[in-house]
């Protein structure tokens, strides 16, 4: 028998833990209580990432709809809805959402009609035709609107009562009547017993309702089918009033006919291929990791401004720490201590977060549908399981905010706890090490991702960056203090403060780093993308160049005379050339040929964009000068037209002496083009092509001339006796005209406005694409970036207000004035911000350049070439985050009490 005591069994051990956790989380219970300021900043700062993530988990969950819920929303007051896509048979999966035909596509010939469809149901069957996006044009003041979608259905049946919510009026019950959704009621500025006029002024309407289908809560109009403009390939269905019941044989006879039919009763199982019949909405592997990386972002940004408070309250509780460790308390139980904090913060922070974000989704869902999600919800329900990894997060960021810390507590000396002196830091350098090996393993996985287009594993690469750059900004803290004593007083002492307080600078320093530097990436990219885009798709026309034009019937439509015009263009627009434009077609149908011009087959490119091509093809591909141009190999699209050289210069905006020189070539008889590879010895050949495929092409060869103009768009100018001889008729379609500057908005709707009492005539102008449409996200990403930066730096400041009670009272016992505890507050939170803000700069910087590099080098081997990404800065935002510190700074400065506090010793 050994006189040895036995260590604890299992059981005990067990117990012990418990014993321990329930005793910490009871201490963590109890100094939330006391130290009531720095518990409701944790809070906020958990509270309101909580309440935003919930927020969005409940209002996803209540947008997507089950099963039913479609179904309902389809059929409404139907049996079910039928579809005809083509004559042969066809397999559906069991909602009709995916079919296919296989070899056997053959689409309808002939339009669908309702008794066609009605044929084919067991007898006393009725159907109702739905056909939805039908195009619209309409009347909004002085200018037209074509960007509202109608949806054509007789709602007063009552197998379409069901689909339509009215909230006032009525529905359209005959062909001049129209209702509104709430979208295109506030769009089109028109409400019940209003007119609405046809964009082609042919008809209009009369407002009687406003009324909305739950699936398109964006502009829309609800049409009756008598007052409905035709279509020649409408998107059709038809809802089924059955006399019977769905029985598998009447889908399988459906099926037979062509017919996909969607029903509350699942179709009968079939040959269906998976890929159609797989859901559509599940997310991809990729979409996943971002999310999650994202999510990981979000953490660490929270876990990085929560841990300062964590760090002062650890320094603060030094002799309650000592005490702990006096009476048994060994370093596992002391840091359990200050991990218990991070758990009950983090685990308050959930439910109330989660709280307010549910009751939020619920208070805030009719705007959500209609402004983000354009669509009504289904029932009201929570995600659960969202919920629960949320609360987890939430309590996750509480401990990882309060490891730091812990660790720090574990290893003080208790002696110096207890008399209450500060034990002086150790820094390791291994941190650095660490550091420094996470940024260039990240920048190495971030190149590897630029590479393999994979946006998880550049975000991935970033996410390691960043980590490395957090554990690196203690020393670079450290390393800034030593320049301290170069500096005046305030400064010096917020150096050095910084530098004895690393465990809650380094992370307010970090916070402020990672919010800047993902801004400045994210801004740079965008502003390269930009350009990018600008320089695919390049304006079609020149910036004062202003076409109104007319289309329809050449012998019924046309545009507005020349004395008709001259005055609005000219008052409006301060037009000093009006040319008349010109288009060429065939007899007796205008549109029913095509009119190109044939380039010489040895300019032809040998090989076809956008099919398999092997390394080595690709690279010959952009070696050969043929292929350089275009994705087109025969050449760009040609917008013809007839001009004598008065329309020329308006068309294509070139130099004077080339609009000479091309005037001549018209005048000659010739033609004019602005690509040179279809101009062989100063002569063009032209070809026009007819819808007759029995009838040989009509072709040409005339003199010809080749313009540059740098436009998206380009032209073949024919002249009248080229035209001639290809046996066109021309038909004037509206009039060139030069504006004095680039018309805006309003002077186009002014245009139109003075044009409408003239017929339907359009006004087609090039807009100015200065990068209006990224500006938004940009200052959005500043704006983010500023409020992490202020935040942090007004926490860390305050902080460290708190923590130097006594510096400041030793400054006022050696006569300092009260304008240096200002000043040494805009110092600390200058230390923050400004260095925070810039390594976030360099970091944001260095990583999209590399990112841009790769992907760069990505392109170079490819075929068709695509334009790199140049590299263009986003001033913008770097003109905010650069004044982002200075506001932090004054703010330190103005909300920071003058008056130095004086305590008197107890000797």
């Amino acid at each position: 028998m050994s006189g040895r005591p036995s260590g604890p069994t299992g059981g005990g051990r067990l117990a012990e833990a418990l014993g321990s956790w329930r005793a910490a989380l009871r201490i963590a219970r109890r100094e939330a209580r006391r130290a009531r300021g720095r518990t409701t900043l944790v809070l906020a700062m958990i509270v309101l990432p909580v309440l935003a993530l919930s927020f969005v988990a409940v209002s996803v969950d209540m947008a997507r709809l089950t099963p039913g819920e479609q179904m309902e929303r389809r059929l409404g007051n139907a049996d079910a809805e039928l579809r005809v896509v083509g004559r042969g048979p066809v397999e559906q999966n069991s909602d009709g959402s995916g079919w296919t035909s296989g070899d056997r596509d053959q689409p309808p010939t002939a339009e669908v009609t309702a008794e066609h469809v009605a044929a084919l149901l067991p007898e006393g069957s009725r159907v109702l035709p739905v056909r939805r996006w039908v195009p619209f044009g309409a009347w909004q003041g002085d200018r037209i609107r074509d960007d509202i979608a109608a949806t054509v259905i007789d709602l007063t049946d009552p197998l379409g009562r069901g689909l339509a919510r009215v909230h006032r009026g009525r529905v359209p019950a005959a062909a001049d009547e129209i209702a509104v959704n709430l979208a295109a009621r506030r769009s089109l500025g028109v409400d019940v017993g209003d007119r609405v006029a046809a964009a082609d002024g042919s008809r209009t309407w009369t407002v009687v309702g406003v009324a909305e289908l739950p699936e398109q809560l964006t502009p829309m109009v609800l049409l009756h089918p008598a007052g409905a403009p035709v279509e020649t390939n409408p998107d059709e269905a038809f809802l089924a009033d059955l006399s019977g019941p769905l029985t598998d044989d009447l889908f399988r006879h459906l099926n037979r006919n062509g017919v996909v039919v969607a029903a509350r009763v699942p179709a009968p199982p079939g040959k269906l291929p998976q890929h159609v019949d797989s859901s559509t909405g599940r997310m991809s592997l990729e979409e996943v990791s971002t999310g999650v990386l994202i999510g990981g972002l979000g953490l660490l940004e929270v876990v990085l401004l929560v841990g300062p408070a964590f760090a002062v309250g650890v320094r603060r509780r030094r002799r309650e720490l000592a005490l702990v460790a006096v009476a048994g308390g060994d370093a596992v139980q002391l840091r359990r201590v200050v991990l218990a904090d991070g758990v009950v913060l983090g685990g308050v922070g959930a439910v109330t977060g989660i709280a307010l974000g549910v009751a939020a989704a619920f208070a805030g869902r009719p705007l959500v549908e209609q402004f983000i999600f354009s669509q009504r919800f289904g029932g009201y329900r929570v995600w659960p399981a969202a919920l629960v990894v949320i609360a987890f997060v939430a309590v996750l960021a509480g401990v990882l905010a309060a490891l730091a810390p812990a660790w720090t507590a574990a290893r003080q000396d208790v002696v110096a706890g207890l008399a209450g002196r500060r034990t002086p830091p150790v820094h390791r350098r291994r941190w650095l090490g660490i550091g420094v090996a996470l940024a260039a393993g990240g920048t190495v996985v971030a190149a590897i991702g630029a590479v393999v287009t994979s946006q998880s594993v550049i975000l991935a690469g970033l996410v390691m960056g960043e980590l490395g750059l957090v554990f690196a900004t203690p020393t670079l803290v450290g390393l800034l203090a030593r320049l301290g004593r170069f500096l005046p007083l305030a400064p010096r002492i917020a150096v050095r403060d910084a530098s004895r307080n690393r465990a809650s600078a380094a992370p307010a320093i970090s916070a402020v780093m990672a919010a800047v530097a993902g801004s400045v990436a994210l801004g740079l990219f965008l502003a390269s993308d930009d350009a990018r885009n600008e320089q695919q798709n390049r304006a079609l026309l020149p910036e004062r160049t202003v076409l109104v034009t007319t289309s329809g019937d050449p012998a019924t439509d046309r545009p507005p005379t020349l004395d008709e015009i001259s005055g609005p263009a000219r008052r409006l627009l301060g037009a000093d050339t009006i040319a008349p434009l010109v288009a060429a077609g065939c007899s007796p149908d205008f549109y029913a040929c095509t009119i190109t011009a044939t380039m010489p087959a040895e300019r032809v490119c040998p090989w076809q964009p956008y099919e398999p091509l092997s390394a080595a093809d690709q690279l010959l591909a952009r070696a050969d000068p043929r292929c350089q141009h275009d994705h087109e190999p025969h050449g760009p699209y040609l917008r013809v037209a007839v001009d004598d050289g008065t329309a020329l210069r308006l068309l294509t905006g070139v130099a004077p002496a080339d609009v000479a020189a091309a005037t001549a070539t018209l005048r000659a008889g010739g033609a004019v083009i602005t690509d040179a590879r279809f101009l062989h010895d100063d002569r063009l050949d032209l070809r026009v092509e007819h819808g007759d495929e029995t009838r040989p092409a009509d072709i040409a060869t005339v003199p010809g001339h080749a313009l540059h103009t740098g436009l998206g768009e380009h032209w073949l100018l024919l002249s009248p006796v080229a035209a001639d001889r290809l046996g066109l008729t021309t038909w004037q379609v509206g009039w060139a005209l030069d504006a004095r500057q680039p018309p805006d908005q309003q002077r186009q709707d002014d245009l139109a406005a003075a044009l409408r009492p003239l017929g339907a005539a359009g006004v087609a102008v090039e807009r100015n694409r200065d990068h209006d449409d990224t500006r938004p996200l940009l200052l959005l990403l500043a704006a983010v970036s500023a409020v992490v930066t202020v935040g942090a730096a007004g926490i860390a400041t305050g902080l460290a207000a708190a923590e130097g009670r006594a510096d400041l009272s030793t400054l006022a016992a050696v006569g300092a004035g009260p304008g240096v505890r200002r000043l040494l507050s805009l110092c600390q939170a200058g230390v923050i911000a400004v260095l925070g803000s810039a390594l976030g700069i360099v970091a944001g910087l260095a990583s999209a350049l590399i990112v841009l590099a790769f992907t760069n080098q990505r392109y170079a081997d490819r075929w068709p070439i695509e334009p790199p990404f140049p590299l263009v800065m986003p001033w913008l935002t770097l003109g905010v985050l650069v004044v982002v510190p200075l506001v932090a700074m004054l703010g330190a400065a103005l909300f920071t009490r003058s008056r130095l506090p004086v305590e008197r010793r107890l000797d």
